[in-house]
């Protein structure tokens, strides 16, 4: 019995003493949850620490390349890629970095969003002629990247600012899409920035309101900055040079100061089958001077207007997530909603020569707002096009896309009197004013094929071919002046529709 005792009263004794160890040793602390996932607004979003507001991040790394082009991304219509030359670029290589930054917050009044998102660009330039003077062939690094320290060119790169504003009851304050463009803008199945038919996606300043009416339908109306984006060019005729006829300049420039904004209005039906919009605009044409000061007068302040249709066709039959997008726009001293401000608002395209004597073939266009002589008033400038594309998917990793854009700029009579003047005057015009006719179209046709071999991680390869059909009687020429940029002689050029063609190649993950 007592040795019974004894091995009981141990094995207490022992328990006790385990156990006043373990309550000696420390207890582990629970986690402090840092960052809380934001299940509010989508996937990606987090509290802030400390703050009843989530914020998102996100953007995507960029590498690509443009054979045939002078830029990223559009085949040549002008400058040195235009000029299909030995200093035209094979290839123009570009890397990007984007950034987004999205917070919500939400409040008695409903949800406030801010909303940036900047990109930090490198894109390769090239070479053109050293100026007017340009002696033995020299010529200069064009690139538009700031040089970084050390040496010239190797570090810089440009930053841009693509959205930046704040959202709050309906209203959005900003530089964001204008209200007026449809929601792919100018990239209806395509990665080209150059086509033609329909506001494009360059952000731009702007006071907006939008009113939801429930049912996917929404009206939204805005002040909007028409400085650069809903723009082209305001041409004083009567500064009209050789140098920038040559170009497809039909006048020197003469936009005044901004005296009011562009007012936009737009109705949105969103539907599980697509979308349709309609959009209008009206855009103020404020001169500067008819000269080289403000007593030589200036014409009266015009308005012009673009109105456009959009349409957006989900699941089509071809297959599952299959679409087509197509637009179409018309305007009048407003051709910045048609021909976009990523595309080219002047044409200079060289070729072959068919007509004896001349030296090359050229085609040349301008796009304008208006036009006007010193002592006259703005006449302003018709435009209409479209665009669209077709997008298939093949399978989770392959889709494909046909597209294309259209352009049409129509002057009056009293603009083409202008510009055949000074065509005719200056640069020797052989079929004189009635061979002379500055409308044209422009056209632009491509495809493409993308793979995503895994989630977020995309390869492009993409072909673009542009047309210019310009209007000058058949077999005119003209006689342009030497251009040292471009390293054309002064001689006799054909003039006659040209085209181009451009490839390219992209790397981008998204995250």
């Amino acid at each position: 019995m007592k040795l019974m005792k004894s091995l009981v009263l141990g094995s207490a004794a022992m328990f006790a003493g385990t156990g006043a160890q373990a309550a000696d040793l420390p207890v582990k602390a629970k986690a402090i949850e840092y960052v809380k996932i934001c299940s509010l607004y989508g996937a990606g979003f987090y509290y802030v620490p400390g703050t009843d507001t989530c914020i998102k991040l996100g953007g995507y790394v960029r590498a690509a390349a443009a054979v045939g082009a002078q830029g990223l991304w559009a085949a040549p219509t002008g400058g040195l890629g235009g000029a299909h030359n030995r200093l035209s670029n094979s290839y123009t290589a570009q890397s990007r970095f984007d950034l987004g930054v999205d917070t919500r917050t939400a409040t008695e009044y409903g949800v406030v969003r801010t909303y940036a998102e900047l990109a930090f660009t490198w894109t390769a330039g090239g070479y053109g002629g050293a100026g007017s003077t340009a002696v033995n062939g020299a010529t200069a690094y064009n690139g538009s990247n700031p040089a970084g320290s050390g040496s010239g060119m190797i570090s810089g790169g440009n930053l841009s600012v693509y959205y930046a504003f704040i959202q709050f009851a309906g209203f959005t304050f900003g530089r964001t899409q204008s209200q007026f463009a449809s929601p792919w803008t100018n990239y209806p199945a395509n990665s080209y920035d150059g086509l033609p038919g329909g506001a494009g996606w360059e952000a731009v300043n702007q006071f907006a309101y939008t009113a939801d009416f429930g049912q996917g339908i929404t009206a939204s109306f805005s002040a909007e900055d028409q400085v650069v984006g809903h723009t082209t060019n305001i041409w004083n005729v009567s500064g009209a040079t050789a140098a920038g006829l040559a170009t497809g300049s039909y006048g020197a420039g003469d936009i005044g100061g901004v005296r009011a904004p562009d007012l936009v209005a737009a109705l949105r039906v969103d539907q599980a089958w697509g979308l349709f919009q309609t959009s209008v605009a009206a855009h103020d044409n404020h001169a500067g001077y008819y000269g080289v000061d403000e007593t030589t007068g200036h014409p009266s302040d015009k308005w012009g207007w673009a109105g456009q249709l959009a349409l957006s066709i989900k699941n089509v039959p071809t297959g599952a997530g299959d679409t087509i997008n197509v637009q179409g726009v018309y305007t009048n001293g407003a051709s910045g909603y048609n021909f976009q401000s990523y595309g080219p608002a002047t044409f200079a395209l060289y070729g072959g020569a068919g007509v004896p004597g001349a030296y090359q073939s050229v085609g040349v266009a301008g796009v304008s707002d208006s036009v006007f002589v010193a002592g006259a008033g703005q006449q302003l400038t018709t435009t209409y096009g479209f665009n669209g594309g077709y997008t298939h998917n093949w399978n989770p990793n392959w889709s494909s896309s046909l597209w294309g854009g259209f352009g049409a700029v129509r002057y009056n009579s009293t603009a083409k009197g202008y510009i055949c003047g000074a065509f005719v005057t200056t640069l020797a015009l052989s079929s004189g004013l009635g061979g002379c006719n500055p409308d044209f179209n422009y056209s632009v046709v491509g495809a493409t094929t993308r793979w995503n071999p895994v989630k977020n991680l995309t390869f492009t390869a993409e072909i673009g071919y542009v047309m210019l059909d310009q209007k000058y009687a058949s077999g005119s020429t003209v006689t342009l002046p030497v251009q040292a940029g471009i390293a054309k002689p002064g001689a006799a050029y054909e003039l006659k529709d040209q085209n181009s063609l451009a490839l390219l190649l992209r790397a981008q993950r998204n995250w």
